[in-house]
């Protein structure tokens, strides 16, 4: 019998290595832990002219924790179908009202742009997934992300897989040794993401 799927179950994953995702097929709960593991190091993100030139334009907002459950629907609204069910929705929200899981909201005229979210733990971050409406909004919301992480003291940021697109941005990936000792000294620091 599987354990249930719980907000404690979820968080104990975590501090294995482990994380969980609904096979949007199958409708299955499936517990992951790549090998390679894909991290963005917190002193190597690339910011591009591109980016850095939208990023002074202003034309974004960037905010944290006010609208979390709207950017878990943005990053579950894709084509194709997500991993991100009401299920999901439920123990990450929970998380968050518990303190361990945050988001970066980007606005832009009001409207929510973009996003990215995650569970933190000590000082690891892990990252699941964003989304952008409007071009940039998910790099801004990545660049608003390090910030936050780089002034809080963490010393890890997990995006679990590599893509291209993060590829650009700084990841890189490191082994599942490497990977969980960075873990281990991450979750015994003492950081906090408000």
């Amino acid at each position: 019998m599987e354990p249930e799927f719980t907000p404690e179950l979820v968080e104990l994953a975590y501090r294995n290595g482990i994380f969980p995702m609904h096979n949007q097929f199958s409708g299955e709960l499936e517990w992951y832990r790549p090998n390679p593991r894909a991290i963005i190091p917190l002193d190597g993100f690339h910011v591009s002219r591109s980016l850095a030139k939208t990023i002074r334009r202003g034309e974004f907002q960037v905010t944290m924790n006010r609208a979390f459950e709207d950017v878990m629907r943005g990053c579950a609204d894709r084509d194709g179908g997500s991993w991100i069910n009401d299920e999901f929705i439920a123990v990450y929200g929970a998380l968050h009202r518990g303190g361990k899981a945050h988001s970066v909201e980007v606005w832009r005229d009001g409207a929510l742009a973009g996003g990215t979210y995650g569970v933190a733990l000590g000082g690891a971050f892990m990252a699941e997934s964003m989304f952008h409406r409007v071009t940039d909004a998910s790099k801004v919301a990545l660049h608003g992300l390090v910030s936050r992480l780089n002034e809080r003291g963490f010393t890890l940021l997990d995006t679990q897989y590599l893509t291209p697109h993060l590829a650009s941005l700084g990841a890189i990936t490191i082994s599942h040794g490497r990977y969980m000792q960075r873990l281990r000294t991450a979750l015994a620091l003492p950081a906090t993401f408000d």
